[in-house]
């Protein structure tokens, strides 16, 4: 199984060039934990310098975690960006070799780039400008967790200056391509022609006896068969998808009710059912068959750490968010490296479908809570060869009607 990392790195220097530092850190896509954080103050030199030492410094230590992951690296220097994705040129002599020992870490094509704005950038912004301030004070930047003082807030990290923002500005124009190049898209968008995406047309099983009375129905329980309303939504959803046409292939979720689902469907179409295991949904535990309320009565402590934290896991050995994301992601990479450029109804749950939503839109964990996901809804996201996700469709249930 390949794994993924998010690398977010930046640089600063307190007069450009004046003294600077870097930071990076390395997050679990899935979770947002940071697995582990890079600094160091670096003398005197410009933004742009201590920006490629920061991407430097965490593309290594993504490679000490993992050496065969897929690295996202999330950086707010446009010209970092730009320069690494190989759109612009490399001209200054100070950033070529940078770039080059970048490139080196990882093979090539392991790594995708994406600008991201400085308010999103400020694990590493912070990192960056604790090594300054250590710095300036003789000493070492040191990790949080061995440092007395710990258990104090952190100083508001010091906001670079107008000059130092205009000389950014101006060293990003100077590097930038002499050619004519076209107008640069919207912040947040990829290049014009990115090829056809692999979209995943995501279908929420149909109804269970167990959907209408809202109970924990996850992958460590009965393993229901859908109802008689499950099997017509089921053959609705099929004859809605053969009137669009586009469906190429069918994969289901291993349970029941959705190879169901995916067999009534993968009939009307004459295609074949593929099974992937990671598209199974939570092991509720304890609370599988439940309600809320039932769960709520009976382990009302646990009930609530697992509403707090993607970490926390349902009672007795269930699964938590944080451990379904990370199996999800993984059959996410999968399923688009086999079926690129192509349209793939994936059969599955819910959680497993507000997970591929939740990270296609780089949201927090707790977006889980906020979406809502009706038997038999069809969602959809297409996914780039710039590594980035565009979310089509959410809950629709119009072909039920």
């Amino acid at each position: 199984m390949v794994r993924e990392l998010i690398v977010e790195a930046d640089g600063g220097s307190r007069g450009n060039p004046g003294p600077a530092g870097y930071g990076a850190v390395v997050l679990d896509p899935a979770s947002g934990e940071a697995l582990a954080e890079a600094a160091e103050y670096i003398g005197k030199a410009t933004n742009n310098v201590a920006e490629y030492k920061g991407l430097v410094a965490g593309l290594r230590a993504a490679h000490a975690l993992d050496p065969d992951a897929v690295v996202r690296v999330r950086m707010d220097s446009k010209l970092v960006v730009e320069q690494m994705s190989g759109r612009w040129q490399i001209k200054h002599p100070d950033m070529k070799p940078l770039a080059a020992e970048a490139r080196a870490v990882f093979p090539a094509g392991q790594v995708t780039y994406e600008w991201i704005p400085r308010s999103r950038n400020k694990h590493a912004d912070r990192l960056a400008n604790e090594a300054m301030d250590a710095g300036k004070n003789g000493k070492q930047w040191e990790p949080r967790s061995s440092r007395a003082a710990l258990a104090a807030p952190a100083a508001a990290a010091p906001a670079r200056s107008a000059a130092a923002r205009a000389a950014d500005a101006a060293a990003e124009a100077a590097e930038a391509p002499a050619q004519a190049a076209p107008a640069a898209p919207p912040v947040g968008w990829g290049a014009p022609d990115l090829g056809v995406p692999a979209t995943f047309v995501l279908l929420r099983h149909g109804e269970t006896a167990l959907t209408p009375e809202k109970r924990f129905s996850g992958s460590g329980g009965t393993d229901p068969a859908l109802s008689p309303t499950g099997r017509r939504q089921a053959e609705a959803t099929a004859a809605a998808l053969a009137a669009r046409g586009t469906v190429q292939a069918v994969v289901s979720s291993p349970l029941l009710r959705c190879r169901e689902t995916a067999g009534v469907i993968a009939d009307r179409l004459g295609l074949d059912v593929r099974v992937e295991e990671g598209l199974r949904e939570t092991d509720f535990g304890a609370w599988e068959g439940l309600t809320f309320a039932e769960v709520r009565e009976r382990f009302p402590d646990d009930l609530d750490a697992w509403l707090r934290s993607a970490k926390a896991a349902p009672t007795g050995g269930g699964e938590s968010f944080a451990a379904v994301a990370r199996r999800v992601a993984v059959a996410r990479d999968k399923l688009i490296a086999r079926y690129a450029g192509r349209t793939v109804l994936l059969v599955t749950h819910v959680t497993p479908i507000k997970t591929l939503v939740r990270l296609a839109l780089g949201a927090p964990p707790e977006s889980l809570f906020r979406m809502e996901l009706a038997a038999a809804s069809l969602s959809a996201v297409a996914y780039y060869a710039d590594g980035n996700a565009s979310l089509r469709l959410l809950n629709d249930t119009s072909h039920l009607r």
